[in-house]
């Protein structure tokens, strides 16, 4: 037999392929609860962050079913949502975990931020001025305001002029439209939470228009940081009190 080609993984990807196996073999029958989060990353030896992803990863591809406020139950799979081929959504083998994204953006963006603090023209701060503005009109109309969040970030890396980076920043952001990202993103955006991220942005802009690169890494970070604990609150303590802005 010839040897196949061996395909690297992402971690996610490995946990999600363990969990289906043990559903395959009926270790959680249909309609049954998921151990804890905790609990699968104790047994599994890795973070939660990584069984979060895993899971959503599940939900997407229709073998499982995210209940916010309960928990993650099995779906049976031959009634998993369809689409156009016949088949439910699979995920691409290159899609980064949502989680793990946010934070090489904390290391990559906290940097640029700071040098968008002494590099940062008129024109740059003009457009980070608009962008919050953008996303603040967003909120208000309940529309998630991705579009003036790119735009934010977009003008902070152009500031720096490096080409290297103003393409990371990008790619960053085209993973940021992918199916994990937006079904993440389903579940735990809120009006409310983007209002808190908008004052996040405004800190990091007040640091820029100061010229004080410490303040702009340290505001960056801390944005980053709570982005990341937004999308880690435990699923059986989200409720949908508050109406998730429209796509």
């Amino acid at each position: 037999m010839p040897l196949q080609t061996v395909e690297p993984q992402r971690l996610y990807r490995q946990i999600a392929e363990q969990l289906r196996t043990l559903i395959s073999a009926g270790e959680w029958a249909v309609g049954a609860r998921l151990p804890a989060e905790r609990d699968l990353a104790r047994q599994l030896g890795v973070s939660r962050p990584s069984v979060r992803e895993a899971l959503i990863a599940m939900e997407v591809e229709g073998w499982v079913e995210v209940r916010t406020g309960s928990g993650v139950y099995v779906l049976d799979r031959s009634k998993a949502p369809s689409h156009a081929n016949g088949r439910a959504e699979q995920i691409p083998p290159d899609e980064w975990g949502p989680l793990e994204l946010i934070r090489a953006r904390r290391v990559v963006e906290g940097e640029v931020a700071a040098m968008a603090a002494t590099q940062a023209k008129r024109k740059h701060i003009d457009a980070m001025d608009k962008a919050i503005a953008s996303m603040k009109l967003d909120a208000d109309r309940g529309v998630l305001p991705l579009n003036g969040d790119r735009a934010f970030h977009s003008a902070i890396v152009e500031s720096c002029g490096n080409v290297v980076l103003i393409e990371t920043i990008q790619r960053f952001w085209d993973s940021r439209r992918g199916p994990l990202f937006e079904r993440l993103g389903g579940h735990f955006e809120t009006v409310e939470s983007w209002r808190s991220a908008i004052a996040e942005h405004e800190a990091i802009f007040d640091a820029v228009c100061k010229h004080d690169p410490d303040a702009a890494r340290a505001a960056m970070h801390a944005h980053m940081d709570q982005s990341h604990k937004r999308f880690s609150v435990s699923w059986r303590r989200t409720t949908k009190q508050s109406k998730a802005p429209k796509k």
